[in-house]
């Protein structure tokens, strides 16, 4: 068959506008003298729906558009295959329809429905428990949906499911699956690796179309690709960008799919993240904060790849321990990559706040409360620059900070997207570095001094903290990989730095449920795929 692989960027209630891409593709396909079409789970509702889910009226829209998509097949043209939600007598289900000729052929709905990290599909769906094939144009096609071929003890041991949908799907001629399988750092080698395999064990070429697009917090990288009988790779489209591919499931697949760097690929998710965030919220224009450190450095550089530079706005706000250099390297900066640059000193506003405090705070040292304010009067300055002009507010903390709380709540934690929420201290420079890979634009200054907050005399963060590639060490541990504080000691990490570690990031969960949403670039990341109750007590010894 020739099959055209429908990459495309659905907008989660967008059920119109995604109906627009279904027909495109449908279009293509005719052009192209494609036998088949082939679009993402849940295109026309967009993925993930979550709770629109219950409101009739929305399944009733999609169901609208189904119809509309299933009457455009009338005539010559290819066998159309998209995702939608259905309901049947059983209830909701997340469900392939296949239409030609201007009828639905056939439906099929997703049997593994996924329960764990951010996903929740068992809330919605009822699973499907009889999984067989479809027979249209004279082929026999297996259908399956995202994780119905996650079913994989060998890749993924903690994933187990008692039903096996390819296993199901053995004799027939092309396996297809839609999916909707969000971006991780190195997630297109799992799907590449999964995709294979499930390949050479049903014996069958198999199309993977995935979306592209960020939705919330998740960012979808695309990179759909289809693979022949034994694993060779037949086609592939483009990594985070809207892709039509045409591929003969008939040919032998020869080369290899491309790999991105992880500087590159978390690069471009972030980018992506950002400019569909904003567009989707009905923002065009940004405005963040730019201290002359490296976090605010890189968001303000993604920023400006992501909405034009002319639509970004930094403002310097120096206080009474910022230095000079921060500043010069602020406005180098923003000269640099052609964004706006507004200076607004902190300094009166921040005295008018300790004389309103003064008599309260009398007789009292300098502490954390004093730091704060400055950041507060930060966040204040940006919120209103954003009520007054329509900005949205970019965050610039990164994971290690907001693991431990070593942010201020409506302060520097004031905004509307966390850009770097879900990168690491050390991360986050090896990205500034890969900004700065062909001519620099971040200010080489930024990354050689020592980071500060810069909210008290002579601060440094690795003095208040522990050096970040410790303290990120630990972190990716913890977080990720989910070691006890136990065994991260027994791995060489010194047991005093690890329970203080773990007693901070238990402490500052209050923090993390008032942050504003971020950007997932890796698979365990603070929001909804992570759900550790606030006031719990379990310290783990420590």
């Amino acid at each position: 068959m020739r099959a055209l692989l429908a990459q495309v960027s659905p907008i989660v209630g967008a059920v119109r506008a995604n109906l627009g891409l279904v027909l495109d593709a449908l279009a293509r396909g005719r052009t192209a003298h494609a036998d088949l079409v082939v679009l993402p789970e849940l295109v026309l509702s967009g993925y993930p729906p979550r709770d629109l889910l219950d409101y009739g009226g929305f399944v009733a829209a999609c169901e609208a558009a189904a119809a509309e998509a299933v009457v455009a097949t009338e005539g010559e043209g290819p066998v159309l295959v998209f995702g939608a939600p259905t309901r049947d007598a059983e209830g909701l289900r997340n469900s392939a329809i296949v239409a030609q000729g201007g009828r639905i052929v056939a439906v099929r709905h997703k049997a593994l429905l996924p329960n764990y990290d951010v996903f929740d599909e068992t809330r919605y769906f009822v699973p499907e428990t009889h999984v067989r094939p479809v027979r249209v144009a004279g082929v026999r096609l297996g259908i399956t949906l995202c994780e119905d071929i996650w079913n994989a003890p060998d890749l993924f041991p903690r994933h187990r499911y008692t039903l096996d949908p390819v296993a199901d799907l053995v004799g027939c001629d092309v396996l297809l699956n839609l999916s909707a399988s969000p971006f991780h750092a190195g997630k297109g080698m799992l799907r590449r690796a999964l995709v294979r395999g499930k390949a050479v064990r049903a014996r069958a070429p198999l199309l993977f179309v995935n979306q592209v697009g960020g939705n919330d917090e998740l960012v979808f990288d695309g990179h759909s690709l289809a693979v022949d009988a034994y694993g060779g790779l037949l086609g592939e489209a483009a990594s985070f960008a809207p892709d039509h591919v045409l591929v003969d499931t008939r040919a032998v697949g020869a080369g290899e799919p491309r790999d991105l760097p992880f500087e590159e690929e978390v690069v471009e998710a972030l980018t992506l993240g950002i400019r569909d965030y904003a567009v989707r919220c009905g923002f065009h224009s940004a405005v963040l904060g730019l201290s002359g450190g490296v976090d605010s450095a890189v968001v303000c550089t993604l920023a400006a790849r992501a909405l034009g530079a002319s639509n970004v706005l930094a403002v310097a706000m120096p206080g009474p321990y910022s230095s000079p250099i921060s500043l010069e390297d602020a406005r180098v900066l923003a000269g640099r990559l052609g964004t706006g640059f507004l200076v607004l000193p902190i300094q009166e506003a921040y005295d008018a706040l300790r004389a309103t405090l003064a008599e309260r705070f009398a007789g009292r040292p300098f502490d954390v409360a004093e730091e704060n304010l400055q950041a507060r009067v930060r966040g204040a300055l940006v919120m209103a620059l954003s009520n007054k002009e329509g900005h949205l507010v970019l965050t610039t903390g990164n994971k290690s900070e907001a693991a431990v709380g070593y942010c201020t709540l409506y302060g520097d934690m004031a905004g509307g997207l966390a850009v770097l929420s879900d990168v690491f201290k050390t991360d986050v420079y090896r990205l500034a570095r890969w900004l700065n890979r062909d001519e620099e634009t971040i200010p080489s200054r930024i990354l050689d001094r020592p980071p500060s907050a810069e909210l008290a005399p002579d601060q440094q963060d690795e003095r208040s903290l522990m050096p970040y590639v410790v303290l990120d060490a630990i972190l990716r541990l913890y977080l990720e990989d989910e070691v006890d504080p136990a065994d991260i000691v027994a791995r060489g990490h010194d047991a005093a730095l690890v329970h203080r570690v773990v007693r901070l990031v238990a402490k500052s969960e209050y923090k993390r449920w008032q942050a504003a949403p971020g950007l997932r670039v890796t698979p365990r990341a603070f929001g909804t795929g992570r759900r550790i109750p606030l006031a719990h007590q379990w310290r783990w010894g420590g």
